[in-house]
């Protein structure tokens, strides 16, 4: 079955259907890993999006429930070079095809995925059209003109859980699986649910934290009744700007219990801070992106996700800029030079991606351990 892409901005590619059937809208973005398809697929942070990969096949070690970073997809639509029916892979449990046809994930391959990345990259993200119904040019262009940007939309409240649950798994090994949670665990810790990913969970149980997740929309006074010993803010989808509930209770929670933020949560964090945040051009994704640690001086390649970044020049003089792009110099981490709080932009916890970062679990625990010994 045939099945067409096409742009805002009038470019069209026409391939072939894979996944589900059907029409769909999103921002077109791309993804540079050379692995990982099924952890990006199940990413809460991809929702409103369709996903481009660079790497030229995809699906060749097909689809293992073990993996996924969420109950299910959340990207838009995906958009591949070459899709693998055989996958190769003692794990594997189902092909990507059936995978995306079971959850209803509308998917077109056999396009020249290094000409659309070049346009992306050239001419910037932005809002597209898959469709397997409607194969017409015209209409098309049409369609992905009328849907609406990301920007200014709160989709948090589309991807986080409706009630709080507490979080029982450790990291992944092999021969083992997933390791139960430590029986004792030093630290309770409130996680904000804003899209969050599994693997953050896991590296946070594994890390001593006995963790519970709460919604979005959770006021602080409610979380600071759990009395948390620490409280995260995960990553996840689309403009941080229009959160304004999690900026709000963020602010209350300041100085009051120690906070580490990733991807969505740094941005929502420097937001409560002072700061503001824009839109890159094409966003970063993918685990090859090289951050400076100015601290140390030490070089990370980590895992990425975004496509907004905070505003060095909106930060107060409260606020130390820990971490750089080195690609682009866009800020990558912050530390407050008085509360016990600090956030990266990056995904630590990697899935997919190189585990440079992981450390950062062990200095929120560190973190909250100061604290601690702060109020004796």
């Amino acid at each position: 079955m045939r099945a067409a892409l096409a742009l805002a901005d009038g470019k069209v590619f026409f391939g072939k259907a894979f996944g589900a059937t059907g029409e769909v809208t999103g921002e077109v973005v791309f993804n540079t890993s050379m692995t990982g398809y099924q952890e990006i697929l199940t990413d809460p942070s991809y929702t409103g999006e369709i996903v481009t990969m660079t790497c030229p096949q995809i699906g060749n070690c097909g689809i293992n429930l073990e993996d996924v970073e969420s109950a299910r997809p959340h990207l838009s639509g995906f958009v591949i070079k070459e899709n693998c029916n055989f996958p190769s892979n003692w794990r594997s449990e189902m092909t990507l095809d059936a995978y995306l046809k079971e959850n209803n994930v509308v998917g077109i391959e056999g396009i020249d995925t290094r000409t659309l990345v070049r346009h992306i990259r050239d001419k910037g993200a932005q809002i597209g059209v898959i469709s397997t119904l409607d194969l017409d040019a015209d209409s098309l262009v049409a369609k992905a003109r009328q849907a609406p940007s990301i920007v200014g939309l709160d989709l948090v409240r589309t991807v986080t859980c409706a009630q709080p649950y507490v979080w029982t798994e450790g990291v992944w090994t092999l021969g083992e699986g997933y390791a139960p949670a430590p029986v004792t665990s030093r630290f309770k810790v409130v996680a904000y649910d804003f899209g969050i990913k599994r693997n953050i969970l896991r590296n946070l149980a594994s890390s001593g934290c006995a963790v519970t997740v709460v919604p979005a929309t959770m006021p602080a006074a409610e979380v600071l009744a759990m009395q948390p010993d620490g409280v995260f803010l995960s990553n996840g989808p689309g403009d941080p700007a229009p959160i304004r509930y999690a900026q709000e209770t963020i602010r209350q929670l300041l100085g009051k219990v120690p906070i580490f933020g990733i991807c969505l949560g740094h941005q929502l964090l420097s937001i409560a801070l002072g700061g503001s945040t824009y839109k890159l051009k094409f966003g970063h994704r993918g685990g090859n992106q090289p951050v400076l640690d100015k601290a140390t001086g030490r070089v990370e390649i980590t895992a990425q996700n975004h496509g907004f970044a905070v505003d060095p020049a909106t930060l107060g003089s409260d606020i130390e800029i820990s971490h750089i792009n080195l690609n682009d110099q866009t800020v990558e981490g912050i530390a407050h030079k008085k509360y016990p709080a600090f956030s990266v932009q990056y995904h630590p916890e990697a899935s997919p991606g190189p585990h440079d970062a992981h450390h950062l679990f062990a200095r929120f625990t560190d973190l909250i351990k100061q604290h601690q010994r702060s109020l004796r």
